[in-house]
């Protein structure tokens, strides 16, 4: 399959661009696309034969439920049963944006875009290209990141042409994306509200809203065998580069002296090594080939240059990867939980 990269040079072009990718949609096709949080890999949410179609260009487990993505609030109305008081109320603060909420899923939805779950995880994003696209294809598009399973997510075409080249139909480019970490994902359909995977819209902005908000422990460690995962992110390693990353946690000077260590016996042994650090304590390292990924004052750049730093790393040929920890409180708590997951859950306190 040949794949279309798109750049838009113009509005004009980006119209008629986006009917032609509204059109394979409504086809049975795939299509990537940026969003506010990553680049999505879309298909017909309806269409449980391109749902299929996604987990097979991304090599992603069918029990891995879709996130299904709407350019209006009416649109809800063909996927979820009922909608809760605080299913409104949190799509009513953060809609459109980077929050997928979890309803009882109407009968038209299938399984295969559910991975077999009778709920339904929908988001509205806030991109106007991406709302623009499942406009014109005039049905809910689901929308992994579009990337291959188990990867870190895409934040720019490039990213996404390394991953899909030749497995989908087509790639909008519109430009490096502006999160940079995938949507928060709460579940809705119980009394309280739970929170299953962190994002933007974070812990302390969802409780303002509704009040307690539970978490699910999937979150806060290892998933247990057997599981079936509620949402995106849950069961399956994610997020990962192919060096072998781990973090150490701890004061940020003993932090800095063991990595060091690390890094030091590593390259006696004639490995690759990288560091993940910030722009306060970058100057702390001496060895490896160390990025700074942000400001730990301004946590949005941490989170919008994270999954490009892992990607750096892979194309570098990084044996191993060690990343200094953050705080789990805010957007900290996003950012700790896709580190986490990538480093597989190997952590080191000092």
């Amino acid at each position: 399959m040949e794949t279309k990269w798109i750049h838009f040079e113009n509005l004009q072009e980006k119209e008629e661009i986006l009917r032609e990718a509204a059109g394979i949609i409504r086809q049975g096709g795939l299509v990537a696309f940026p969003t506010e949080t990553v680049y999505g890999l879309g298909a017909n949410a309806l269409d449980e034969k391109a749902a299929k179609k996604i987990y097979a260009a991304k090599g992603r487990p069918s029990d891995n439920p879709l996130i299904v993505h709407i350019s209006s609030v009416k649109e809800l109305d063909e996927l979820a049963v009922e909608v809760s008081h605080a299913g409104k109320k949190l799509a009513e603060a953060y809609w459109p944006g980077p929050l997928t909420l979890v309803f009882p899923k109407k009968p038209q939805v299938p399984d295969g875009t559910t991975g077999g779950l009778d709920t339904v995880a929908v988001r509205m994003p806030s991109d106007p290209l991406a709302r623009k696209l499942i406009a014109l294809a005039g049905v809910p598009i689901a929308a992994p990141s579009a990337n291959r399973s188990g990867r870190p997510s895409p934040t720019t075409a490039e990213h996404v042409w390394q991953d899909m080249q030749g497995r989908i139909e087509m790639l909008l480019d519109g430009g490096s994306v502006g999160i940079g970490l995938e949507s928060t994902i709460v579940d809705v359909t119980g009394q309280i509200p739970v929170l299953l995977r962190p994002g933007a819209v974070t812990m302390e902005m969802l409780e303002s809203v509704v009040g307690h908000v539970e978490i699910d422990p999937a979150i806060q460690g290892p998933p247990k065998e057997g599981i079936r995962p509620k949402a995106p992110g849950m069961k399956y390693r994610h997020y990962a580069p192919r060096g072998e990353l781990t973090l150490v946690e701890g004061e940020p000077g003993a932090v800095a002296e063991e990595i060091n260590r690390l890094v030091k016996e590593r390259q006696e042994e004639g490995r690759r090594v990288g560091v993940i650090t910030t722009e306060e304590t970058k100057n702390r390292y001496t060895g490896g080939i160390i990025r700074s990924i942000g400001e730990r004052v301004h946590e949005e750049t941490i989170a919008h240059n994270l999954f490009a730093v892992l990607r750096e790393f892979d194309d570098l040929k990084v044996d191993y990867i060690y990343s200094e920890s953050f705080s789990q409180e805010n957007l900290g708590q996003a950012i700790m939980n896709r580190l986490v997951k990538a480093a597989g859950y190997h952590i080191i306190r000092v």
